[in-house]
């Protein structure tokens, strides 16, 4: 009983990191160095993350800065961004990129909004499913092994209890992250 919990919680675990990526990826009007985590630039015949080969700094809340350690990438990190179709477009000025975040409209951010909440009803059916893979396991005990029937449902109990946990922690980065999407 005790590896099917543990089992459960690694998943719902997993849930919550694949939450939080997809939600740093959502665009919000602040500059944020996490949205180019997926950009990948072409350098030396190889596609390689440009936060590997650049410093990324945020001189301010709308504009992101682009600073390759080998400038002849500069040009392969500018398509990067632009296949990569991220909403904003590369400033390239010979030694660095800038990459302006414009305020967002008050139609785009109930857009993102909506997408948040998609990501986390994604997030809560995947928790959902862990929780009937495990109570599946624990049936599967009870008939195998015999297990009382109190053992079962104290076991179904405490899942529930993780099940209800994650489901609430998922609400909660759900609320944050609209609340960041949502302030001007």
């Amino acid at each position: 009983m005790d590896q099917i919990r543990e089992t459960v919680k690694t998943r719902m675990d997993g849930v919550i990191d694949q939450l939080n990526r997809n939600l740093s990826q959502v665009r919000t009007g602040r500059a944020n160095a996490m949205i180019l985590d997926r950009v990948k630039a072409e350098y030396y015949g190889t596609l390689t993350p440009v936060n590997q080969m650049a410093a990324i700094k945020t001189p301010d809340a709308h504009t992101l800065v682009i600073e390759p350690w080998d400038k002849s990438a500069l040009g392969a990190i500018e398509q990067a961004i632009m296949k990569a179709d991220l909403g904003v477009s590369p400033n390239n000025d010979g030694t660095v990129i800038r990459l302006p975040f414009p305020a967002l409209t008050e139609e785009r951010r109930k857009e993102l909004a909506k997408q948040c909440k998609q990501f986390a009803e994604e997030a809560r059916i995947a928790i959902r499913n862990a929780r009937r893979d495990a109570n599946s396991e624990v049936e599967k005990l009870v008939k195998e092994d015999n297990l009382p029937e109190d053992d079962k449902r104290r076991a179904e109990d405490e899942i529930q209890k993780v099940t209800d946990s994650y489901i609430g922690k998922v609400d909660d980065i759900l609320k944050a992250k609209e609340d960041e999407v949502m302030s001007i």
